[in-house]
């Protein structure tokens, strides 16, 4: 949304009673993740052993990125609660971290889900394949890409973008740097490509680890079908965050009917597909994982501890 008479529009719809509790609620659900997402992450840095398996490796770098999407969606949500336009120069690079940091989770996802596969299913080459060294420079990879894609359409914003434009003042949505509508509808398929891609991808590693599964037996068995579940609860996040590509073009047209009602999309939106999507993580790779969990109790056993003989 940009131009200053969106802005108003918007500024003169809002309910102040539904605008409130709504805010309100993305507080309630917000900063309990981003505690859970931050303590599971010291945890891991306590843990050598943890440092030394690709997943938890990869599944450190989502709850970084995560936490750190929460924070500056979250502030993006109070300046709208506060009615609060401002500067495009500041505003551009709030919304292009953003954009980044939502395209870093889904993709380390995609990569824990090609580790599962191959560690379920050519167990042999998993240590030569993901290698810690490997696994990190996978994760700067990950991050660079990420943060590659709204660099381009910034350079795009740049070049299309009419004079005095970056005098304006908006709120930190992502669509001020889609000036042109080509641009806009650009973003839009390869945001669906994008997800797509993944969706196949980790479908394909599903549907291999249930072969597997119905072929092992014993410990072997298990491992496969605990991956199984695993990839499944994947898929479910991975389609929810592409539920989420969708959203732009539905809002598009609710606002052209009844502000509340956008106002009202918008944020259930932003709770279900943007946060709910992301919550998921933590519970697939730290309170199901008995390795991680045991680390989580040993880790709060140590703060207890030094607490109390501070005191």
């Amino acid at each position: 949304m940009s131009g200053n008479s969106t802005e108003q529009k918007i500024l003169k719809g809002n309910d102040p009673i539904r605008l409130n509790l709504t805010t309100a609620l993305v507080q309630v659900l917000v900063w309990p993740f981003v505690y859970i997402n931050l303590f599971m992450y010291f945890t891991y840095r306590k843990k050598p052993a943890l440092q030394a398996e690709p997943r938890y490796v990869l599944f450190a770098q989502t709850l970084l990125a995560d936490s750190a999407l929460f924070i500056m969606t979250d502030f993006v949500v109070i300046t709208i609660h506060v009615h609060l336009l401002l500067p495009l120069p500041f505003c551009i690079p709030v919304a292009v971290a953003i954009h980044a940091l939502a395209l870093v989770s889904p993709t380390l996802i995609t990569a824990m889900c090609l580790e599962r596969y191959v560690a379920i299913c050519f167990p042999l080459r998993h240590v030569n394949v993901f290698t810690p060294t490997r696994t990190v420079f996978i994760s700067v990879a990950i991050w660079f890409l990420s943060f590659l894609r709204p660099f381009v359409d910034l350079c795009i914003l740049f070049t299309t973008m009419p004079k005095n434009y970056m005098n304006g003042l908006n709120f930190c949505y992502y669509e001020i740097l889609l000036v042109a509508k080509w641009h806009m509808e650009m973003r839009g398929n390869l945001f669906v490509l994008n997800y797509l891609v993944l969706l196949i991808i980790l479908f394909f590693c599903y549907v291999a680890i249930i072969r597997v599964a119905r072929r092992a037996s014993g410990a072997d068995r298990q491992a496969a079908s605990k991956g199984q579940r695993t990839l499944l609860l994947h898929l479910l996040q991975l389609f929810m965050c592409t539920l989420e590509v969708f959203c732009p073009y539905i809002e598009a047209q609710i606002i052209r009917i009844n502000i509340d009602l956008f106002i009202v999309v918008r944020y259930f939106n932003f709770l279900a597909f943007t946060i709910l999507s992301r919550a998921i993580t933590p519970l697939i790779y730290g309170v199901r994982d008995e390795k991680f969990q045991a680390a989580m109790k040993e880790f709060m056993v140590q703060k207890k501890s030094k607490v109390h003989f501070g005191q």
